[in-house]
């Protein structure tokens, strides 16, 4: 209910969104220049690091950034903003977010947080009884390693509860789904189902079960095993989810995120949005692997800009492996943990290079995610292999979360040219039980920050909402501080990989510019550059680190335009 209420509460701060190029909705003129004066702005502007007051003009185009008292003589009767001597920093990118699956989980059963099989029961009835009768009920965010007996769940946990009613919980990391034996019999019902029991296992997946039968469980590929007994999703229940997940960024300081993974039908709802005036922030989409939203970008000679410029779509994102916490990554060695288990690819190794030279054919960038050092290495082999000499051109290939590497593979990301695209509060949630399933030696590249800063790589930070709190600050704090918020452990876990505070606030304005081809419009402020800043209730940079994580927007402004408000 508090979640829900903040993102009601936001809701009522988008009366402000701004139409295309930054024009207010209605196309009413407004005054310009317009001055933003008496601030503490960090610019992330090299040659010009500091300034007091910012000036842009009605297309939220920045004319100058400077001192307030330069600015207002320059700028006699320009409309002004006094932010009363608060920090300003760039506008907030989050260069990896499920913006649309943000917006679905605030609908669902939330189950983030829950110790216990008993509490997520509680959560469950009181969703259900906002359900219609036989409505299948879903929620997200469990996770086993909170629980005393750490083991996956299993149907029968659900049924006494649920006996007729289907019920779809996701995984916390968004690659396992627990379902009831409602739910089973619904699958094993559909015209192509597969045989839930026996030996069987699809490709890139697994159906987790007790000798031969079902338990509950399905991982990666598994749970596509899903989708037809599923209704799919509408285009209004998918203009829902964005409207509610961008009234949550706004108010939390995101300008900007880089949606991994959208089909063709969920970019053409974001176009309408667009021309609505409906988008309050930029949002770098990527195609859904090798379906028909990357056909539909490869006719566009691989990349697309809506006009209002807040929409856009260059870049497909693949997948190699799975998650750690559901032992998907995909290792070089067994998990420690699980002997008998070294991890899934949920790509076949076998289909992935034709991919990613399809990919390259069509200029398209590529981002796969890829977990394990297994996944990482198969990855940067791939893109070594079909890159050839271009490797040193400006292609600016991802890997999305890098998180286990080998210490010879950390060189290879600035070798090829590939950027590490890394969230900071992965490492936090994962701390307490990562060496569990690692062993010590291989945590020697595991969230590895600064080794590959250090090799050359750039970082691109994030979070992976709704995996982690869509809340920016959490990433710089954890970026900082490798701490949780109890401050545990005592100096931070793996200490030597903390980034600095300039670091961190970088890979989440200027490094994630980069690595979605918009370091000339946003990531830093300065003239030429679009009027995207959030002002904030304390300065990141100097605050105490247990404080970063509680920093507030008081504002947030894109092409110069107020599209959140704190007092509002």
């Amino acid at each position: 209910m508090m979640r829900m209420g903040r993102v009601a509460a936001a809701v009522s701060g988008l009366a402000l969104l701004t139409g295309p190029l930054g024009g207010p909705l209605g196309g009413q003129a407004w005054a310009a220049p317009t001055l933003l004066v008496n601030a503490l702005i960090h610019t992330e502007d090299a040659v010009h690091p500091t300034a007091s007051a910012l000036a842009w003009d009605e297309s939220g185009i920045l004319l100058a950034v400077g001192e307030t008292a330069d600015l207002t003589q320059r700028y006699p009767g320009a409309a002004t903003v006094d932010a009363g001597g608060a920090p300003v920093v760039p506008g907030l990118i989050d260069a990896h977010g499920h913006v649309q699956e943000e917006g679905a989980a605030l609908l669902t059963a939330d189950l983030s947080g829950s110790t216990s099989k008993a509490e997520i029961l509680n959560r469950l009835k009181a969703q259900a009884a906002k359900l219609p009768p036989g409505d299948w009920l879903q929620g997200w965010g469990w996770d086993q390693n909170r629980w005393a007996d750490k083991a996956f769940p299993t149907a029968a946990d659900l049924d006494a509860a649920f006996p007729d009613r289907p019920v779809r919980l996701e995984r916390i990391d968004g690659h396992a789904v627990w379902i009831n034996s409602a739910a089973l019999r619904v699958m094993a019902a559909q015209p192509k189902a597969k045989s839930l029991d026996g030996s069987w296992q699809p490709q890139g997946g697994r159906i987790v079960r007790k000798g031969k039968k079902a338990t509950g469980v399905l991982i990666d590929n598994a749970m596509d095993l899903l989708t037809e007994a599923l209704p799919p999703r509408t285009d209004d229940q998918i203009r829902q989810n964005y409207t509610l997940a961008f009234a949550e960024m706004v108010s939390l300081g995101l300008t900007g995120t880089h949606e991994p993974g959208i089909d063709l039908q969920s970019f053409r709802v974001l176009q309408d949005m667009a021309a609505k005036g409906e988008v309050p922030v930029r949002l770098y989409t990527m195609a859904d692997g090798d379906h028909e939203a990357l056909a539909w970008l490869c006719s566009q000679n691989g990349g697309y800009t809506d006009p209002t410029g807040r929409v856009r779509m260059r870049a497909v994102k693949l997948y190699m492996d799975g998650a750690l916490g559901s032992r998907g990554a995909k290792l070089l060695r067994p998990y420690s943990d699980d002997p008998g288990n070294s991890g899934i690819y949920v790509t076949n190794p076998a289909d992935y290079p034709r991919i990613v030279a399809k990919a390259k054919g069509c200029h398209v960038q590529v981002a796969t995610h890829a977990i394990g050092d297994g996944g990482n290495r198969l990855v940067l082999d791939t893109y070594a292999k079909v890159l050839g000499a271009d490797a040193k051109s400006d292609h600016r290939w991802r890997v999305e979360h890098a998180q286990i590497l080998t210490l010879d593979d950390i060189p290879r990301f600035a070798q090829l040219g590939v950027i590490a695209s890394m969230q900071p509060t992965h490492a936090t949630s994962d701390m307490p039980w990562a060496e569990k399933r690692l062993g010590h030696d291989r945590l020697a590249g595991a969230y590895a920050w600064q080794s590959l800063r250090h090799a050359g790589a750039r970082l691109a930070l994030g979070s992976d909402f709704p995996v982690e709190k869509v809340n920016p600050m959490l990433g710089l704090y954890a970026a900082v501080t490798r701490q949780d918020l109890a401050g545990q452990p005592p100096g931070g876990w793996l200490p030597d990989q903390k980034l600095t505070r300039e670091e961190a606030l970088a890979g989440f304005t200027r490094d994630a510019a980069y690595a979605g081809f918009m370091e000339e419009e946003v990531g830093a402020l300065k003239p030429g550059l679009r009027a995207d800043f959030v002002i904030l209730s304390a300065d990141p940079l100097t605050v105490a680190p247990r404080q970063i994580a509680d920093i507030k927007p008081l504002s947030t402004w894109v092409d110069g335009r107020k599209v959140y408000d704190a007092g509002k």
